[in-house]
């Protein structure tokens, strides 16, 4: 990733093109191959708590209904009573993970957010994201992931202190979709080149990172297998990409994509199979199994190896339509495509292993008190 030319070309993107000709059916059983390859007999999941910390965000994607204005909240942030009050419920439920969410930065959009972040005492929602990851890790234990949007590297510097992983999905690394009446039209932050900058930070400060893609938002065949490549690139240099999510797209009601349909379920399986064979056995693939009830086993065979955060607490607040499935169900299901349900931590084994070069010295010792 050396120029803006590679956001259109990738010296891959021809082989990367014949491979995913393969007819489908040969395309998922040689990626379930390479899975089991990695991952043997098991498909984890992390059990976390969900902390929206605020739902206000400076962009404006037209499939979101997290993002919200500041007129149809209560509060823009969440306090830390409220903050704590999750959390602890989440450790009595057993949770390991605490998953922050938040918006892009609002206070560069809103005005409200800047109040209230100076009425909180902070000056920024990244300072106020760091405490209040600090405030639960060391009230309740439980490990912070961060999502906060796009970060620099200062900032990841910053927080990889009181977390020992985050998270930034490219989504699409086709700038088509930022122009006038495409789903990012209007979101500064997704433009791809920003969204890569930012995983390419992640990886200059050591973060264990998630990134993935949004499968149907209008994207081609050729822009997810650029998208993958891009990743795969900026994983190869840094080797900090531990976990790729493949997302399928879902309208929802009231925003301006719900009458789009959702992409065809073939179409994931594809996206899957060549996340699968560009990345190789070991990266971590993940689907989020709330959005695609009753196919879980024809994921498995497609060669992910990881269902995501999973909470017995809080809703899945960005798919709040989407309830997540019951453990047991969940098991269930796993155990019905021949593989084996166990949970994980939100930092990956490899990554606690090389411990002093992805850890902080800070959160090191409460990861390897929740690791087995």
């Amino acid at each position: 990733m050396n120029s803006a030319s590679t956001l259109t070309d990738h010296p891959d993107l021809a082989a990367a093109r014949q491979l995913g000709a393969t007819p489908l059916h040969q395309l998922l059983a040689g990626a379930a191959v390479l899975r089991d390859e990695g991952h043997g007999n098991l498909v984890t999941y992390s059990r976390k708590v969900f902390i929206p910390l605020t739902e206000l965000c400076r962009d404006v994607c037209h499939y979101c209904t997290y993002a919200k204005t500041p007129r149809r909240l209560a509060t823009a942030y969440l306090s830390p009573e409220q903050v704590l009050a999750i959390a602890r419920a989440g450790k009595e439920a057993g949770c390991h993970e605490a998953l922050f969410t938040l918006g892009d930065k609002p206070e560069l959009r809103y005005r409200v957010a800047r109040e209230a972040l100076a009425k909180l005492g902070y000056a920024s929602t990244v300072d106020y994201l760091q405490a209040m990851a600090t405030l639960v890790q060391k009230e309740t234990g439980l490990l912070p992931h961060l999502n906060p949007g796009v970060l620099t590297l200062p900032e990841y510097q910053r927080l990889r202190a009181v977390a020992p992983s985050m998270g930034i999905m490219l989504e699409s690394a086709s700038a088509r979709l930022a122009a006038r009446g495409g789903p990012h039209f209007g979101s500064p932050d997704k433009a791809p080149a920003v969204r890569l900058a930012s995983i390419r930070a992640a990886g200059a400060a050591r973060v264990a990172l998630t990134s993935g893609l949004l499968v149907g938002i209008g994207e081609t065949r050729d822009e997810r297998l650029l998208s993958l490549l891009l990743l795969r690139d900026l994983h190869r240099e840094f080797g900090h990409i531990q976990e790729l999510i493949i997302q399928n797209f879902v309208p929802k009601p009231g925003t301006v994509m719900a009458g789009v349909p959702a992409p065809d379920f073939d179409e994931l399986l594809w996206t899957i199979a060549m996340a699968r064979h560009l990345f190789g056995p070991t990266m971590s693939l993940q689907v989020p199994p709330n959005l695609n009830t009753g196919r879980l086993a024809e994921l498995i065979n497609a060669g992910i190896n990881d269902w995501g955060g999973v909470s017995p607490v809080t809703p899945d607040h960005v798919n709040p339509e989407s309830p997540w499935p019951e453990l047991a169900v969940l098991a269930q299901q796993t155990a019905a495509a021949g593989k084996l349900l166990t949970a994980r931590l939100t930092v990956y084994p490899q990554y606690i292993e090389q411990r002093r070069e992805w850890l902080h010295p800070d959160i090191a010792p409460s990861v390897l008190r929740h690791a087995d």
